[in-house]
């Protein structure tokens, strides 16, 4: 299980590579993929590590496997082939992998552990998804599994088994029980952060490697933030 940083460069932490893949513990802020803001994206700056590392004078393969919100920290899977990318986007399209995720909550849910279970509508124009706990129109099954795995001052850590992979689905499944990420504006915790992120972080990630057929088990170390370090 790989839980260090193997590699740093110009704040790119590298948690694990090889020929076929690279998995990246993205921090906060960064977005995975490019969009309309223009920043540039993780994808890129990856590439531009692969390039200066491996002294590839071309253009550099790197396809993108899955995204994390941009508010949120952890683990990014990468291919580096396209072989690699067609059996990770099965195996992730097929939900042949085990994503554990952390999350910081004020308000402790009623009960310690337990699986939710609602219908998700997403709302484009808000970039927001609506928890439902009966189905409606265009809505999708979302259902994680939680336990506190530790209680701070003020705060409670969740661990999270994503059972399925909606927009936003643990933001909204959280403030949907009354218990909101802390800094997460959009699903009602009451204040910001000041870097603008949220505390919910890609812990684990476990799936078998789509070349050398062995399994892969990666852990994120969590970002360098006080309320982080308390939980570990």
């Amino acid at each position: 299980m790989s839980s260090k940083i193997i590699s740093t460069k110009d704040n790119l932490q590298v948690i694990y590579e090889d020929n076929h893949i690279i998995a990246i513990n993205k921090r906060v802020g960064d977005i995975v993929q490019g969009d309309k803001t223009g920043d540039t994206p993780l994808s890129e700056v990856v590439k531009q590590y692969i390039a200066e590392k491996h002294n590839k004078p071309g253009a550099v393969f790197l396809g993108v496997v899955h995204r994390l919100d941009r508010p949120t920290s952890g683990i990014v899977i990468f291919a580096r082939t396209s072989k690699a990318l067609s059996r990770l986007n099965k195996l992730f399209s097929e939900r042949n992998t085990k994503k554990t995720y952390w999350a910081i909550v004020k308000d402790e849910p009623v009960s310690a552990s337990g699986t939710l279970i609602h219908y998700l509508k997403r709302n484009p124009k808000q970039n927001k998804s609506h928890a439902h706990k009966n189905e409606v129109p265009d809505s999708k099954k979302a259902i994680l599994d939680y336990q506190v795995i530790k209680k701070l001052d003020r705060y409670s850590l969740l661990e999270i088994d994503l059972k399925t992979g909606r927009h936003h689905q643990i933001r909204s499944q959280l403030s949907s029980i009354g218990s909101p990420i802390k800094g997460d504006l959009k699903y009602g915790f009451d204040r910001s952060n000041k870097n603008g992120g949220i505390h919910l972080h890609s812990r684990n990630l476990s799936f078998i490697h789509p070349i050398k057929k062995e399994e892969i088990n990666l852990v994120a170390p969590v970002p360098m933030d006080p309320l982080w370090k308390a939980c570990v």
